[in-house]
């Protein structure tokens, strides 16, 4: 194609993107798009067609493009076409490429003039060209014809705006030179959304069409009217060129040429025309490639650092060292330890704070899942009772006791103690699944070897289990021990006297500290579960629990109080949780049947989870407030009557029944204190130093050190990627620091002053066109497509006559010069390249008119009486 500057960026992204591409990713570098933007018949279609260097756009005169066409420029090693409407055919044939648009355009508009929004979306694959979006607007016109809508001039204008509004776009305000400057609409459009002229180019069509004795000279030269990034001249082929076949090479010559040879442009010829423009826009392409460079630099640079640390221990890696082998085993292991004892100690560094975990788990089993378990197998205080009555009798025999019997609180206690079993048992049953759970995420870090993660598991989890055996063992010791003597000398013990003192009372005694305060036990959010939908459902309060009620509040300001509720003779039942509900519920009740809440028996509570339910029950017990047994009322009746109690034995059950309540007090209080202790003892400090001491000595008798250092195919795979990765991101900076040495930006041309454009609705001000110092000699009529190239023959007086389109006029003194003087745009007279020289044969002085060009608008001046005034 004939963009060579294109051609030469083309290389700089195709390196960028295969750097990209080799780390799997895509560079962004968002090229910015190419719009061209004015009048109708003003060679928009021409610029585009010159800037990518090939003829496929409809041309003609009049409205020629009436959809916007949206070019994308692909670079591909083979050359073709197409048309998002028709993507299975490929177009070779350029010339079947502007049939196909003109077919395109036709189908939605009709073959009258009509215009509408929806593009048509071309594609073109080419070795020559670099990613980029180039689009051909329609002309702005001003007066419907054919099938257009009154409102033409407003739809293209939105139109234009919707593509020109995007900050990565280029504009080409496109304005023909034999059209007044200042009315172009296409640099109002511009200047909406680009006020401070960053990215608006000036193109001059048509230099070769102007009047004979008017240039564009002041324009181009950025002196008139003023724009920050200047104009550049073009000259595009004729209608007659194109139906000719004219080649754009030769057309490029032609317009070489012409700026060369004519004497108003022939100083700045190597600013003007189309290769100039490509290479302008071929330097803003550049410009966006340097400034996309930094981010993409700063991008790679973190990944580069991110993988630096993991890279290092694989840049001089021999999966077959096993010196290597035995490192990297002493080293996990290590680590293995280590993390382990950090999970059941609690660390400050890599903190889990979605969840518990490790040490926080068990820690929560021993002092709120232990003691709830405690006090679920609390005794029932009926069976409790007949159970002491019953032994009383016993070991009287048949004789009527006078004295309460030691033996019956005895026999009591230690069927008491044997209940402590269970509870225990179950603790140690809940760490070690927390032992194992954490020794299985402790090895995740092994999964790049998965046999010795398997071996470490297996060795760790056998050893956890041998210990299990001990510690139960131990526990169920603990317990045999307070049943094998029952120390009524412990200072905690109420003794006998005062156990005869108490006053006889139904309802246990409250674990509460400090009875004279009102101690918050917890606080925390919880759903009511159980509202109707007619009273607003389910609804969330926020909750606390003291050790005389528990209140709910609005929020947690705890500002508005709901309700509060006594604890007096309630207790705790499970629920099961709803089909729907993803909520764990228990529920809270009284036990004598009456209303809780409102006309409710119960309040079902709802939590997230069942670590939450379990830690809420464990606070209600702190309260006093119990879980419910499972036992009948009618069975307890029915056994109730079996027996009667007289005065005398009664006081005997109340005096043992407080002496066993005492003496279990102090025996649950030792097991909740040596419970922890022992496990942590027997089991988790027992694994911990195995785990340090010797596991390594087990995993190398368990398996050789090949077998168990044999990575997974994963682990090799991710290893490859990323040293991959690492070369790639490293070739990719440098590829970005030869770009970046290879490659020159311009710098932001300084603000003009271009109020202009924005009082040009208001007034028109001079025409551009001013008077060259040179005619043609008499006898030729002017060119239609413009002066003959050469030297001026006769010099003319600088006159503002020319700006009125008119023949040139004659050297005469006189009125020409005065009128000049009025003029406060016009130039003043150009000294001669030459002496001027006179055929022969024509005097000096004498007139002569040559014939107009039909062309030339010679009678339109009356418009603009006031340069007259």
């Amino acid at each position: 194609m004939g963009n060579r500057g294109m051609e030469e960026l083309i290389p700089l992204v195709n390196k960028l993107q295969d750097a990209f591409s080799s780390i799997g990713q895509s560079c962004h570098l968002d090229l910015p798009q190419i719009a061209v933007v004015g009048g109708q018949s003003a060679g928009k279609s021409s610029v585009l067609e010159n800037f990518v260097g090939r003829d496929f756009l409809p041309r003609g005169s009049g409205i020629v493009t009436r959809r916007p066409l949206i070019l994308q420029l692909i670079y591909s090693k083979t050359e073709y076409a197409e048309f998002l409407h028709c993507k299975s055919k490929k177009f070779t044939d350029f010339d079947e490429v502007r049939q196909e648009i003109e077919a395109e355009t036709d189908r939605v508009t009709g073959t009258n003039k009509g215009i509408s929004p929806v593009p048509i979306n071309l594609r073109v694959y080419s070795p020559h060209v670099l990613n980029l979006t180039l689009i051909d607007l329609p002309g702005i016109t001003k007066v419907p014809v054919g099938d257009q809508p009154p409102d033409i001039e407003y739809q293209i204008k939105d139109m234009i705006l919707q593509f020109i509004s995007r900050e990565s776009s280029l504009i080409l305000a496109v304005t023909p030179a034999n059209m007044d400057l200042a009315n172009s609409d296409a640099l109002k459009l511009a200047k909406e959304v680009d006020p401070q002229g960053l990215r608006t180019i000036g193109v001059i069509t048509k230099l070769d069409l102007m009047d004979e004795g008017t240039d564009a000279r002041d324009i181009l030269e950025n002196k008139l009217l003023p724009l920050r990034r200047g104009y550049i001249g073009v000259v595009n082929r004729s209608q007659k060129d194109i139906e000719g076949k004219k080649d754009i090479r030769a057309a490029l010559a032609a317009e070489r040429k012409f700026f060369l040879s004519h004497p108003a442009y022939r100083h700045m010829a190597d600013r003007m025309g189309t290769p100039h423009l490509q290479k302008t826009l071929n330097q803003q392409l550049t410009n966006h490639i340097r400034e996309s460079l930094p981010t993409l630099r700063s991008k790679l640079q973190s990944q580069l650092l991110s993988l630096e640390k993991e890279v290092e221990e694989y840049k001089n890696f021999r999966p077959d060292d096993p010196t290597r082998k035995t490192k990297a085993l002493l080293q996990m292991v290590q680590q293995f330890g280590v993390d382990f004892e950090k999970r059941i100690e609690g660390s400050g560094d890599q903190v889990d704070t979605l969840e518990l975990s490790g040490g926080a788990r068990i820690n929560r089993i021993f002092h709120e899942r232990f003691p709830f378990e405690l006090v679920k197998m609390e005794f029932d205080e009926k069976d409790l009772r007949r159970e002491i009555s019953y032994a009383i009798k016993n070991i009287h025999g048949v004789r009527t006791g006078l004295f309460t019997p030691d033996l019956a609180f005895e026999a009591i206690v230690k069927k008491q103690v044997v209940k402590l079993k269970e509870p225990c048992l179950k603790c140690v049953d809940l760490v070690i699944q927390e032992l194992i759970n954490t020794v299985r995420q402790c090895t995740s870090k092994l999964s790049s070897y998965p046999r010795l993660r398997e071996e470490t598991e297996r060795i760790v989890t056998t050893y956890i289990r041998e210990r299990e055996g001990r510690t139960k063992d131990q526990i169920l010791l603990l317990i045999d021990i307070e049943q094998s003597y029952i120390n009524t000398n412990h200072e905690d013990f109420i003794g006998f006297a005062n156990a005869q003192q108490r006053s006889t009372q139904l309802n246990k005694k409250r674990a509460i500290p400090n009875q004279g305060e009102i101690l918050v036990i917890r606080r925390g959010w919880l759903t009511i579960n159980n509202i109707s939908l007619m009273k607003g459902g389910s609804k969330e309060y926020w909750f606390v629990l003291t050790a005389e009620s528990l209140s709910w509040y609005k929020d947690e300001e705890e500002k508005e109080k709901k309700y509060m509720l006594p604890l007096d003779n309630l207790k705790i039942r499970d629920v099961e949780k709803g089909f729907m509900s993803n909520k764990h519920v228990f529920a809270i009740f009284n036990t004598e049947q009456r209303n809780v809440y409102k006309d409710l028996r119960q309040i079902e509570l709802a939590c997230d989870s069942q670590e939450d339910v379990d830690s809420w029950k464990a606070s209600f017990l702190r309260a006093g407030v119990y879980p419910e047994k499972d036992q009948a009322e009618n069975e307890d009746g029915a056994q109730e009557n079996t027996f009667s109690m007289d005065p005398q034995l009664e006081r005997q059950v109340e005096t043992i029944r407080n002496l066993v309540d005492s003496y279990v007090a102090i025996i649950n209080k030792s097991i909740r204190d040596l419970m922890p202790k022992t496990i942590m003892h027997l089991m988790i400090n027992n694994t911990k130093a195995f785990i340090h001491h010797e596991l390594l000595a087990y995993l190398y008798s368990s398996s050789d050190q090949s077998s168990l250092m044999e990575e997974s195919a994963d682990q090799a795979q991710r290893r490859d990627d990323m040293l991959r990765m690492y070369h790639a991101l490293k070739e990719a900076l440098s590829i970005i620091g030869d770009i970046s040495t290879s490659t020159v930006s311009t710098p932001v041309p300084p603000p003009v002053d271009d109020t202009w454009l924005q009082s040009a609705s208001s007034h028109s001000p001079t025409p551009q066109r001013r008077p060259v110092s040179s005619m043609h000699p008499p006898g030729r009529p002017p060119a239609v497509r413009g002066p003959t190239p050469g030297p001026p023959l006769i010099p003319v007086p600088v006159g503002a006559a020319a700006s009125f389109s008119a023949p040139p006029i004659p050297s005469r003194p006189g009125p020409q010069s005065v009128f000049a003087n009025n003029d406060p745009f016009s130039a003043p007279p150009q000294i001669p390249s030459r002496p001027a020289r006179i055929p022969p044969g024509i005097p000096p002085g004498v007139p002569r008119r040559p014939p107009a060009a039909p062309s030339r608008p010679t009678i339109i001046r009356p418009a603009e009486p006031s340069l007259l005034d």
